[in-house]
């Protein structure tokens, strides 16, 4: 079998659900940590998926070039095995329980909230530790100790970001458009309570995750007159439709999409920045000079330009942290003993830049990775530059 460089730099990493990939023998000296991916691979939302796996591999690969986990002395193996959860709750238990049938101990992900429901019982039963993202209100507590989140959920950014948008649109009322399970009521409604905070009425409507015909949602949008919209935590490929049927039936207000980053794909889809007109979103991390270095080294370890969604950066600084765990720790079993030394790290990360453990406040728990982001906005159809804010305290 040929070996190529980006199987040696990754030892093995990146392989899937039906099949399994040793590292070559030459990079066997330690022992091999394997880190599980779970995350949407396929559909609408598959762009945050391809996002978390290439991050994961690129930590991996980073790892393995620099022996940055040694067990003994020793520099561990780190290989990565991604599953599709389907970005369903069944997808992802049964994720899980392949992964630790396959002896995993460390799961990177999953990214909505309806996966980590149903990832996190098979994950404690198993005594996995997980980095994972979803934004529901109970995503994270102290029921689940191994438990961390990647970055805040709104809780943590809605309040800023809706008073860029309120300071720059004057919005005074918005209905916020979400999928009908938890990946989407938990996020739009604690969306909602930030826009009422601000003075701003709010009204929810909700859909059934799959649709494609978004034509009656549109409808009972322009019956209610609201002057902005926001998508919430529609997927990338729902919330570009849903901007084009919105501007094709004559509303004019400002978008707003408070779930999570995907300008790129929605633009595509609605038809251009021009189509968005005046849009607003959550940027997870402020893409500067230091962390667009990540993709200049992705590039150059993979020879292919990084996943396009940013929270490909989100999660290697989110991979980056386990791994520092586990080297402090110096094991790659006992998940507890790891866990502890996550806690005790300092939130920094090279590129990403230093934040806060927040979440007590919100969840109970202090497992929540909080790194500066950014308010992305296009304003008459033009794309302006990010506006950098700081790391969300959660008070």
């Amino acid at each position: 079998m040929k070996i190529t460089r980006r199987d040696l730099l990754l030892a093995g990493a990146a392989i899937s659900a039906s099949s399994v990939v040793s590292g070559p023998s030459a990079l066997a000296a330690g022992p091999e940590l394997k880190l599980g991916v779970v995350g949407v691979l396929s559909g609408p939302a598959a762009q945050w998926g391809l996002a978390l796996k290439g991050a994961a591999e690129f930590a991996a690969a980073e790892a393995n070039r620099d022996g940055l986990v040694k067990i003994d002395g020793a520099p561990c193996q780190v290989s990565v095995v991604a599953i599709d959860s389907k970005y369903t709750a069944e997808g992802a238990a049964a994720a899980a329980n392949t992964l630790a049938g396959q002896g995993v101990k460390f799961i990177i992900g999953p990214i909505g909230s309806p996966e980590l429901t149903g990832l996190k019982p098979i994950a404690k039963r198993n005594s996995m530790l997980v980095m994972g993202n979803g934004y529901a209100k109970d995503a994270l507590g102290p029921q689940w100790p191994l438990v961390f989140h990647v970055g805040p959920g709104p809780s943590g950014w809605a309040d800023p970001i809706i008073k860029i948008a309120k300071q720059k649109f004057g919005i005074k009322s918005v209905v916020l458009v979400a999928p009908n399970d938890q990946g989407g009521t938990d996020i739009a409604s604690v969306d909602a309570d930030a826009y009422k905070k601000n003075g701003i009425a709010a009204t929810e409507e909700y859909y059934q995750r799959g649709t494609t015909n978004f034509a009656p949602i549109v409808t009972r949008i322009m019956n209610a007159k609201p002057e902005a919209v926001d998508l919430a935590s529609s997927p990338p490929g729902d919330a570009g439709i849903m901007v084009k049927q919105l501007r094709q039936a004559g509303f004019e207000g400002p978008i707003g999409r408070l779930g999570g980053p995907g300008y790129g794909e929605i633009s595509r889809v609605a038809g251009g920045d021009a189509v968005l007109k005046d849009f607003y979103w959550y940027e997870p991390v402020l893409v500067d000079e230091k962390v667009q270095l990540i993709a200049d080294e992705y590039k150059k370890l993979f020879g292919t330009e990084r996943p396009e969604n940013n929270l490909f950066f989100q999660w290697v600084s989110g991979t980056r942290m386990v791994l520092k765990a586990i080297a402090k720790a110096a094991t790659i079993t006992e998940t507890e003993k790891v866990a502890q030394a996550l806690r005790a790290l300092p939130v920094d990360d090279p590129n990403v830049g230093s934040g806060h453990w927040i979440g007590k406040e919100f969840f109970g728990i202090n497992q929540e990775l909080s790194f500066p982001f950014g308010v992305g906005l296009v304003t008459d159809g033009k794309l302006q530059p990010i506006v950098p804010v700081e790391a969300a305290t959660g008070k």
